[in-house]
């Protein structure tokens, strides 16, 4: 199977597949994105790992925590931005 031009770059990802009449065919599918973070580095928890298309049809919800901050800051930077601002 020959592949068209725009999925040439390593952009899509290969995958082979069986194919409802037995056969393997390979077929290009888009990589997931790297996880959110947080400025300080950590990992931001309840954000998913989700193209932006995807994350169109999502509800807010879904997209991140339902807290101050919530997407931006991990919950130890939240807390020691809300120990600075109230301290």
């Amino acid at each position: 199977m020959t592949s068209p031009h725009k999925t040439k770059s390593r952009t899509f990802r290969r995958v082979h597949v069986m194919t409802p009449g037995g056969t393997k065919a390979r077929v290009f599918k888009r990589r997931t994105p790297k996880a959110a973070h947080c400025p300080c580095g950590a990992l931001l928890k309840g954000v998913p790992r989700a193209l932006p298309s995807t994350l169109q049809n999502m509800p807010k919800t879904h997209k991140r925590p339902e807290r101050p901050f919530g997407g931006v800051l991990c919950s130890a930077c939240l807390r020691a931005k809300v120990k600075q601002e109230y301290v």
